[in-house]
């Protein structure tokens, strides 16, 4: 990848990915470096976030650099027309590093060529979210000892859920057996099929969420049903809430389960839930500190 940009899951390797598995895991024992003195990052968020632009800039502050930048493009030139590379090539003046979030599809690609520093795509559209998936696979690695050939199960947003889609590319490497539970309306999209068949590996389609597929499951993965990703809310009303898990849902569950969300949740998991012992999306969240950590200092080659 030009400039050492971290843009896409698909451009990792499995030998990266455990590597970076390994850098995460030092971080989480060691969180406060000074790895960054002297280095400025910039996060550019044309999108919401909290947990992303949060964990992010707290990465970079536990490794002793600093932050510029927005986190509402209504304030920036953007506003006044600038285009996104005008913006990208001037913020490239002032920092080391760009960590950017983008409602377009391929934004973040686009911005690492046309610039000489590194790019990192904190999320770009329905496509592509690299460093959620680093951070998702660390938690599954850390809760089953392992990332080899375990049963995932991803349910909700699977047509428009960036997370899940860097997350198919990223566990492919590890033979694991999917199980994808959407509506009609938002099942996964072929491209994403076609890479699972091209590697060979299992994975079944359901319209009905039901216990006896969260019997089977190693990782369970929420989703919201995303209201922006909606053109047409008369359709995100119809399956907004169509998948609700509940507590009791998981009294027969295997005992290594863990249930993983990208956060914020909306109506998709019960707050019954977040006592059981099986979830694990706060934890998960606390992972993005350590995980974007070892991304930031593998992007600007810091060993």
């Amino acid at each position: 990848m030009k400039n050492n940009s971290f843009v896409s899951v698909a451009d990792l390797s499995k030998d990266f990915i455990i590597n970076l598995m390994k850098k995460t895991e030092f971080f989480e024992k060691n969180p406060n470096q000074q790895l960054l003195n002297g280095k400025i990052c910039a996060t550019l968020f044309f999108e919401p976030s909290t947990r992303t632009r949060l964990s992010f800039e707290t990465a970079v502050y536990r490794l002793g650099g600093k932050v510029i930048g927005f986190s509402d493009a209504a304030t920036t030139s953007s506003s006044k027309g600038e285009t996104l590379k005008d913006t990208i090539k001037m913020v490239s003046n002032y920092a080391d590093l760009i960590i950017m979030r983008h409602y377009l599809e391929g934004a973040a690609r686009y911005a690492s060529e046309v610039t000489d520093i590194p790019i990192i795509n904190a999320g770009d559209g329905a496509n592509q979210h690299p460093s959620q998936t680093m951070l998702d696979m660390y938690s599954i690695y850390k809760t089953q000892g392992k990332l080899d050939n375990l049963t995932v199960t991803m349910v909700g947003d699977l047509k428009y859920g960036r997370t899940v889609h860097s997350l198919i590319e990223g566990m492919s490497h590890f033979n694991p057996k999917f199980y994808f539970v959407a509506p009609e309306e938002l099942k996964l999209p072929e491209t994403y099929k076609q890479i699972l068949e091209e590697k060979n590996l299992n994975f079944e389609e359901y319209v009905e969420f039901s216990e006896e597929i969260i019997n089977q499951s190693d990782i369970l993965y929420m989703t919201r049903v995303q209201r922006e990703r909606f053109t047409d809310l008369i359709e995100y009303e119809k399956v907004k809430n169509v998948y609700i898990l509940k507590n009791s849902m998981l009294d027969n569950s295997k005992p290594n389960l863990r249930i993983l969300h990208p956060l914020p949740r909306v109506n998709e998991i019960d707050c019954d839930v977040d006592d059981n012992p099986k979830a694990y999306y706060f934890e998960q969240a606390l992972n993005g500190v350590y995980a974007r950590q070892a991304i930031i200092c593998e992007t600007l080659q810091i060993k």
